[in-house]
């Protein structure tokens, strides 16, 4: 059992001991922790608090007990249900809320759940934000409504559907162009919120003929979570026999979208935003911001526009977006399938990055495979070093940027670790905060360069 405590929220599985898992106890113990930042941060006793989740098997007692805790704050609470977590953070929007609480362990097994902390503009708590809501959690200093002052529970049940309709209404959006192309679009929701919002999304793109693979919101979840290759057998297999022109993975949250061309092969859940940030280049010129680990192939794309500049952040979607608006960028993300449009707002969004692609393909009339060429072909690695735990990994990594530091055919940055970019690829390294190790990741023109890179910079460690 694990509970795992950062500044984007609380994340535990179900079960266990309180404190060595996600229990009923720490469920109030965070939630009543995060109003009483919110309360303090805004100078208001009642404060209002959107709440949503996902469809995991945990998602509605998780529920229960963080609205209960929020009416026990004195908070009036906005319930979306079984919502997306990019249709909470609009939410909080929407309702001009104090913040939001999204009920969801995103990518991870059905026995994780999590709650994932928002502030007024329906984007993460920064560090400093989300160690304040840790020291209250363990202060003990949170005081409840008196009986007189207990909050109230208001229920939004067309957040998805609102959501839906401020995609649709933006500018690079052809709804008309995505209608004539007539596609042939399977889904896999992975039996989360994403089979009640996807398809919705889909037929009101003007797509009729949509193929639902494990759409019903139940729960549980059809084969591992994380939209990854090995997990996508099922849908790749489909796409291919039913002829499809493509096929849409989603994650739990909807927030990550990965795609699989005719051929039921894998696009790349890189290239989900390379592809996307490519069509909005090619209508509105401007800069591009993805994390660190996250392929150089938007980078290149990025410079093939005039004027256009990239820029890397740390990993994390708080730094994304804090890079975005920094650089005012206009297209950005992570490479793991999250798109962010800051036209709609600052949260990776699986529905705007479905209406954006399917924009781009409709408008290129060429196959997913045919575009899919016209990319920079990229792998990328992933590997790690197991330490023992006496090893002081700071100091390791430090040393280990001083050495690449001092080669001039180098690039080092250590905003987020220690990346090192070479001419033909780069490496870059994160220690754990969980466990003593570090994690690898390289990318090269080829698989056989990315892990000799990998292995290049293991054997220096």
């Amino acid at each position: 059992m694990s509970l795992i405590k950062s500044i984007s929220g609380i994340r535990g599985t179900i079960g266990g001991p309180a404190g060595d898992g996600l229990s009923p106890i720490d469920i109030v113990k965070f939630t009543s922790a995060f109003t009483n930042f919110i309360q303090q941060s805004t100078g208001k006793q009642k404060v209002k608090i959107v709440v949503g989740r996902d469809a995991r098997l945990s998602g509605d007692m998780v529920d229960r007990l963080v609205t209960g805790t929020l009416v026990g704050m004195g908070a009036e609470v906005v319930e979306t249900g079984l919502s997306t977590t990019p249709t909470t953070e609009m939410s909080v929007i929407e309702h001009r809320a104090d913040g939001g609480i999204i009920i969801t362990a995103s990518h991870n097994p059905k026995h994780w759940n999590a709650l994932k902390l928002l502030n007024a503009s329906g984007e993460f708590l920064n560090d400093a934000e989300g160690k304040e809501v840790l020291r209250i959690a363990d202060s003990g200093e949170v005081v409840f409504a008196d009986v007189d002052s207990l909050g109230t529970i208001s229920i939004d049940n067309d957040a998805i559907d609102k959501h839906i309709e401020k995609v649709l209404k933006l500018k690079l959006v052809d709804t008309e162009a995505i209608r004539a192309a007539k596609f042939r679009v399977a889904v896999d929701a992975v039996n989360s919120t994403g089979g009640i919002a996807i398809p919705r999304l889909l037929r009101r793109l003007g797509v009729t003929d949509v193929v639902e693979l494990n759409c019903d919101p139940t729960g549980h979840f059809a084969h591992n979570p994380e939209p990854i290759p090995q997990n996508l057998t099922d849908i790749a297999q489909t796409v291919a026999r039913e002829k499809c022109d493509i096929g849409i993975v989603v994650d739990p949250d909807v927030d990550r979208l990965a795609l699989v061309s005719e051929t039921g092969e894998m696009f790349g859940e890189e290239y989900t935003l390379v592809s996307v940030a490519d069509y909005v280049l090619s209508h509105t010129p401007g800069n591009t911001v993805s994390n660190l680990s996250s392929s150089r192939a938007l980078r290149d794309v990025t410079h093939r526009y005039a004027g256009c500049e990239y820029n890397a952040a740390a990993v994390g979607e708080v730094n994304v977006t804090t890079k975005m608006k920094e650089t005012k960028a206009i297209i950005g993300g992570e490479g793991n399938g999250g798109v962010i449009y800051p036209e709609l707002h600052y949260g990776r969004d699986a529905l705007v990055g479905v209406a954006l692609f399917l924009t781009l393909l409709a408008h290129k009339k060429m196959t997913m495979s045919q575009l899919r060429q016209t990319y920079p072909n990229y792998i990328i690695s992933k590997n790690r070093v197991d330490l023992t735990p006496d090893i002081d990994v700071d100091a390791l990594l430090a040393r280990l940027a001083a050495k690449y530091k001092a080669d001039p055919s180098c690039t080092v940055t250590t905003i987020d670790g220690v990346k090192i970019d070479f001419a033909d690829g780069w490496v870059h390294l994160r220690k754990s905060n969980t466990e003593p190790i570090i994690r690898i990741y390289s990318e090269a023109a080829g698989e056989e360069r990315a892990n000799e890179l990998a292995m290049q910079v293991k054997a220096q460690i």
